[in-house]
């Protein structure tokens, strides 16, 4: 199936907040859907090739949806946002009857997580990409650290001063797709604003101190030279999980972003483990 078989919509859709968020879909046109998948980040197009109907939000301040751009002042609302939007799509007659997978790269990984603690029989399935799940040991700030960055969080939520290293170069092996993301105005490069950098340092702690919660089926994909999410994080969460039907897949060599900042060829591997996770777990359709 190529992308001439794909049907692409986008819509924007009003928060409880009074923002827009940006949301998007990918639709086999050619057969039935085989299954919904929800992205928390990343692109349908493949997946939607496979046979799969797509739907995907940015979140509050990030991509295409409103607010101030790189800035997340509440983790919970993010995840309410995807919980909220994500129902009101499986309400939708044509999905009732469908399997829900949810799909998460990175930060996206912790809001699957969560999304899964809040109702955790509703979903059917999960796929991590590299999931921001925990913070190895000698990465965690000092508590003194914290708690400073806790006060300042509430005086300069915004201020961008958070020191941090080119995360572009970090999680994209591909100079092709570093330059692309460098020239997307939807991409935040900035420094981490503050508020932003508590919220997602809590939200770890919180995601790591309830990994013995996940449940639901689930597949992990990282990549061994992943400088961004450390894949031990993945291991711890794979040996924790009480989930009965789990699979953790390494890959050696490759960096954060695998679906999207690897050669093409390497792209190609994790997205066929991907598919082919999915669709042992799906009824086939004549």
């Amino acid at each position: 199936m190529d992308n001439g078989d794909i049907k692409y919509d986008e819509e924007y859709v009003l928060n409880a907040r009074g923002i827009n968020l940006f949301t998007c879909q990918w639709r086999p046109l050619n057969s039935e859907p085989k299954a919904v998948i929800f992205l928390c980040h990343g692109t349908g197009t493949r997946l939607a090739q496979a046979g799969f109907v797509v739907h995907g939000m940015d979140y509050e301040g990030h991509g295409k949806s409103s607010g101030l751009q790189g800035y997340i002042s509440s983790f919970d609302d993010i995840v309410v946002d995807c919980s909220k939007y994500f129902a009101s799509v499986c309400e939708k007659e044509e999905y009732k009857k469908q399997k829900r997978f949810l799909l998460g790269e990175s930060m996206g990984g912790a809001i699957v997580l969560m999304l899964h603690r809040k109702e955790p029989s509703f979903w059917d399935g999960a796929i991590l990409v590299a999931p921001m799940c925990k913070i190895v040991e000698d990465m965690k700030p000092h508590p003194i650290v914290i708690s400073i960055l806790s006060k300042l969080s509430n005086v300069i939520p915004t201020w961008r001063i958070i020191p941090n290293e080119d995360i572009i170069d970090r999680a994209i092996k591909s100079e092709e797709w570093r330059e692309e993301v460098r020239n997307n105005h939807y991409c935040y490069k900035g420094k981490p604003r503050v508020k932003t950098g508590y919220e997602i340092f809590m939200a770890s702690l919180d995601i790591e101190s309830n990994l013995d919660k996940v449940t639901l089926p689930f597949i992990i994909v990282h990549g061994g030279d992943d400088a961004v999410t450390d894949p031990t994080v993945s291991e711890a969460l794979y040996t924790l999980a009480k989930s009965k039907d789990k699979t953790l897949k390494l890959y050696p060599g490759m960096c954060h972003a695998l679906t999207s900042g690897e050669p093409k060829e390497n792209i190609d591997i994790v997205f066929a483990d991907i598919i082919k996770w999915l669709n042992e777990r799906v009824p086939s359709i004549s």
